[in-house]
């Protein structure tokens, strides 16, 4: 399974999200949505997964888990906003991995682009895509697309939109 990962669009979606997501069977969106109307482009594109952020609106909320907890080909998954960084995950967080970590942590919130190992965390690969939005303090905004397949994760792609600001055509 192909999946497209983004995170803190903030009303914003670069019209180039279509063109690297084009080949994934899902699209994975790790919170700060927005507007709804980014949910409702994606969503017409292919199957979405998303959970709410700290910005999302009552709407979002009651639509979307703060928490989204699946097994995709034998790979364990857990998808928030607000998680943390290795080793200072958010204490909410930090409990859970302590009793049960999954093998593929995906959050936003920080928009901090950073895919690393967590040895202490049975090697859990902690995924946060950045930001693709236009709001916040990042520069450039990213994306990431990767595939899950017979209990592993290949082919990690961080994709660059841009620089921050710029709009595109």
């Amino acid at each position: 399974m192909k999946i497209g990962l983004l995170s803190d669009t903030h009303s914003y979606l670069d019209p180039k999200v279509f063109d690297y997501f084009k080949d994934c069977h899902e699209i994975w969106h790790a919170g700060d949505i927005g507007d709804h109307a980014v949910l409702d482009q994606l969503s017409a594109f292919k199957p979405v997964r998303a959970v709410f952020g700290n910005i999302d609106d009552k709407v979002i909320q009651t639509s979307y888990p703060e928490d989204m907890r699946l097994t995709i080909e034998g790979v364990k998954i857990w998808m928030t906003h607000i998680g943390g960084v290795p080793p200072n995950y958010n204490p909410r967080v930090k409990k859970f991995l302590q009793q049960q970590a999954p093998d593929l942590f995906i959050c936003g919130h920080s928009h901090i682009l950073r895919i690393k190992r967590d040895a202490k965390f049975n090697n859990m690969l902690y995924v946060n895509p950045g930001a693709a939005g236009q709001h916040g303090f990042h520069l450039v905004k990213t994306i990431v697309r990767f595939e899950i397949a017979a209990g592993k994760i290949m082919n990690m792609e961080v994709i660059e939109l841009g620089k921050r600001g710029v709009i595109a055509e």
